[in-house]
């Protein structure tokens, strides 16, 4: 039970939009999955983020938003409750 409401949880949050110039960031946090990136051949990482696939550079430039801000990466084991 307690699983299940943890996936739900997770999977009610979207940290995504789409709009007219793309994909862009819902808001000022986002959750992702560090992935293989194929194309890059391991050089770099792919990121899921509510199930989409989102390169370094898609994510840089949605990032460019809030250019001028700061920011802070912090990378957590899946088992971690958010």
């Amino acid at each position: 039970g307690r699983l299940l409401a943890k996936i739900r949880r997770g999977l009610a949050v979207k940290y995504l939009q789409s709009g007219d110039s793309g994909v862009r960031l819902a808001g000022r946090q986002v959750r992702a999955q560090i992935d293989w990136d194929e194309d890059a051949g391991g050089r770099v990482p792919l990121l899921v983020v509510d199930g989409r696939e989102i390169t370094w550079d898609d994510l840089g430039e949605m990032l460019m938003t809030f250019e001028g801000f700061q920011f802070k990466l912090e990378i957590r084991d899946p088992s971690e409750e958010f």
